[in-house]
Formats: structure tokens, sequence, C-alpha cells
């Protein structure tokens, strides 16, 4: 790996993250990853360009979307408010959080649309397990039979 100083080259990154070159150039096309210093093959990257990389990828493994990792990191970097979030039009894809809560039971959310930050979403899916299992604890409690005698 050629490192001069704290700089490292895309392919230096590429090792360090087991990304490939393709994907940290499109972070950096969907504005997750701030531009390298220079351009062309003098590209240069640095220690906050790698923290940003593992930062992704650490979101990218807890079920985020891209665009939920894009607001988090505008609000770490306080550099430009994230982008709006348009209303959807027919023909729109959009990515949603698929929350499992049990057998039978999946909820679908648009965390975008619903304005929930991936905390919120976290918060929000513990709430909703401990309902459940609030309710099954009690609904199995009505139905028992009592004991012959």
């Amino acid at each position: 790996m050629k490192k001069t100083s704290d700089h490292f080259s895309i392919d230096d990154l590429c090792s360090l993250t087991g990304l490939t070159r393709r994907a940290i150039r499109f972070y950096i096309q969907k504005e997750l990853l701030i531009p390298p210093i220079g351009s062309g093959r003098g590209a240069a990257y640095t220690r906050t360009h790698l923290e940003q990389l593992l930062t992704i990828l650490r979101w990218k493994d807890a079920g985020l979307s891209l665009d939920g990792i894009r607001e988090i990191l505008y609000e770490q970097r306080g550099d430009k408010p994230a982008p709006p979030h348009p209303r959807p039009k027919p023909g729109d894809v959009s990515v949603c959080s698929r929350i499992i809560v049990s057998e039978g039971i999946e909820l679908f959310i648009d965390p975008n649309r619903a304005g929930l930050s991936p905390e919120d979403l976290r918060k929000l899916t513990q709430q909703i397990l401990e309902i459940h299992s609030t309710f099954i604890s009690r609904s199995a409690s009505c139905t028992r039979k009592p004991p012959p005698g």
C-alpha cells in the first residue's frame, strides 16, 4: 500500500475498506463521501475519507438506506442541509425498512417519507417489539384454561 503522509490512493482505500473503486466513486457521486483532493490519477484521499467510508459501511451493515446514511453524514459534517424528500410519484422507487415483528407480522416503513432518523427508526422498532411481546403475554394468559380440579 503506497501511503504518503496522511494521503491514500483510491487503491489504498479499496484495500482498507474492501470496497471497489466503482463503489467509492459512486459514494462520491451520491455525496456520501467528500470528493478527493485533486482529480484523475493524482487524486488523493485522507484519513477523513477512510473514516467516512468506514462509517458508511457500518450504517449499511446496520440496514440503513443510502438516503438515511446521507442524512446522518450531512448532520455530522454540518456542511449543508440534507436534501428534501419530494412526494413520491407513480413509478418512483423507494427503499423501505422491513421490520419482522413475528411470524406473519411485518412492517414496511419508508423512514425518509416518515421523517424518521436512523435512531428514531431503531427506537420505534424496539417499542413495537415490546408492545408485541406484551400483547402476546397478555393474550396467552387470558386464553389459559384453569387447571382441572
